[in-house]
């Protein structure tokens, strides 16, 4: 079973940085897309970003020009570096995996992001 384990949430003043990482493990699969969701309060989850098998990013509109991903293949990690946070971007943070073939989703445990205003 793949097994996906976040760090490097935490509380951090608006206008401030944090950097999201998740490791994946016991993958029986080469090609897959890796990204983040968040959960806030009260909400459902939402998509946040994603870098596919090829190469490609993706955003949501909320968080471009703010948060940018990146994935070490080698490694089997994704980062994601958020910027000039805000209080909305408070919430939990899923990472994903998604397999390029079957579109099967794998989700971490999440880590809690906390702005202040």
């Amino acid at each position: 079973q793949v097994q996906l384990a976040e760090s490097g949430g935490g509380l951090v003043q608006a206008g401030g940085s944090l950097r999201l990482s998740c490791a994946a493990s016991r993958l029986i699969f080469s090609s897959y897309d890796m990204g983040w969701y968040r959960q806030a309060p009260g909400k459902e989850r939402e998509f946040v970003a994603r870098l596919d098998w090829i190469g490609y990013t993706y955003y949501a509109d909320s968080v471009k020009g703010r948060f940018t991903i990146s994935r070490d293949n080698a490694k089997n990690t994704v980062t994601l570096q958020m910027n000039s946070l805000k209080p909305e971007d408070t919430a939990i943070y899923y990472c994903n995996l998604r397999t390029a073939a079957t579109r099967l989703d794998y989700w971490g445990q999440g880590t809690q992001v906390t702005v202040s205003s």
